[in-house]
């Protein structure tokens, strides 16, 4: 089956598929609820999104910060498409429209089992690690 990418619109109804996405994946295995789910500055997130036979199997969050840097937030994989690359594919297309929009950095808080992820991508460890929604992060940097 082949993998469709879109950029999400603030009114495309898949937004609310991507929404159950990093639910089910990223807040109910911490216990949080639905509700918890949704993060400060989403509105103004660039949503990208891998669709398969229409379906959201994963997604990837971009918010900016200022002119230059935004965060790389909500990535998400839905667990049978986990380990298929698809991830990597959502993080390079994100990297290219940010660029493209005049961004020189990514930064992101990256789970302990997910730093090696994005250390293959080029994102650099910075700083000590530290507790956010009870679990350890490091914080992580790209630039180009």
């Amino acid at each position: 089956m082949s993998l469709e990418f879109r950029f999400l619109g603030r009114d495309d109804p898949l937004r609310e598929q991507a929404r159950e996405l990093r639910f089910r994946v990223l807040r109910e295995p911490l216990g949080f609820s639905r509700a918890e789910v949704t993060v400060e500055g989403e509105n103004d997130s660039i949503l990208l999104a891998a669709l398969e036979e229409g379906r959201v199997v994963a997604c990837v969050m971009f918010t900016p910060h200022t002119a230059e840097r935004g965060q790389l937030r909500q990535m998400a994989v839905h667990p049978s498409r986990q380990g298929t690359g698809v991830g990597r594919v959502l993080v390079r297309q994100l990297e290219q429209a940010a660029a493209a929009q005049g961004f020189e950095e990514i930064e992101l808080h990256a789970r302990d089992h997910a730093v090696g992820f994005y250390e293959k991508l080029g994102y650099a460890r910075e700083g000590a690690p530290f507790i956010e929604l009870g679990i350890e992060h490091v914080l992580m940097r790209k630039r180009w």
